[in-house]
């Protein structure tokens, strides 16, 4: 079972600066926020599914589908009951409520995605030096990435004791859904000291390497912008200055 998003392909994407990269996906998070227009994200969104697609890491959606699905169907289901509106459809449900919902669960997908995509194509080095090069202290830049790495891991150690209890005799699989979640809740204790104490050896192993003993450091992975990155780069500074444009001159 791999639990890591990152994959190995030869890309337009893959080859790009990791500096470039995370400018594109601040770039699709600031007009996924800025607009409440469906027409406007599901434009973006469209982009954002190209920009994947180009990348090749679109079959790590598969993953994370039923994430985006439950997201769009609880925005819409909560604001349809709850979002002011004239047009009436059934008992409190309003028909720009529906609207309001589903334009609110693209802006939190498309975050998602944009982010599914950045991860998918670009190594942790690559996220922790890039980071580093734009300014941010080593130490917040290797403890952002270290998160990342330990998402996989928990992920990883959850499944492989699920599995050990299994084998056991522990089952899993029938009674209703509140019943199943209870049988899960003991399985938290030993996935936890495994966490803590994986962590606490990362921390001895740093330790033991010296870790911050010097802020002066050199990087065995080296990174620089290349023409695509600088086109790439005018072109998301492009379209984040026409959306403000279009933001402050039609209220979209």
């Amino acid at each position: 079972m791999d639990m890591f998003l990152y994959l190995d392909k030869d890309s337009f994407l893959h080859k790009l600066d990791p500096r470039t990269k995370i400018f594109v996906m601040l770039v699709s998070f600031a007009i996924a926020l800025m607009f409440s227009s469906l027409t406007v994200l599901l434009l973006l969104s469209a982009v954002i599914i190209v920009y994947g697609y180009i990348g090749k890491v679109l079959s790590n959606l598969k993953r994370i589908q039923v994430i985006l699905i439950m997201i769009a169907l609880m925005s819409i289901l909560l604001w349809a009951f709850t979002y002011p509106g004239t047009t009436r459809l059934w008992g409190p449900i309003t028909k720009e409520g529906i609207i309001y919902g589903i334009a609110i669960g693209l802006k939190f997908d498309i975050m998602i995605i944009s982010g599914m995509i950045f991860l998918s194509s670009t190594k942790i080095e690559e996220i922790s030096l890039g980071l580093v090069k734009l300014g941010i202290p080593y130490r917040p830049a290797f403890a952002f990435s270290t998160a990342i790495r330990l998402v996989p891991m928990i992920v990883a150690t959850s499944y492989t004791i699920t599995q050990a209890q299994k084998s056991r005799g522990l089952d899993l699989d029938t009674g209703s859904f509140l019943q199943r979640i209870k049988k899960y809740i003991p399985l938290l204790i030993p996935v936890l000291i495994s966490v803590i104490r994986q962590a606490n050896i990362l921390a001895m192993a740093l330790e033991s390497k010296g870790f911050g003993y010097s802020d002066r450091r050199t990087n065995y992975l080296e990174i620089k912008y290349t023409a695509k990155d600088y086109i790439l780069i005018a072109i998301a500074i492009v379209v984040l200055i026409i959306a403000i444009f279009f933001k402050v001159k039609y209220k979209m």
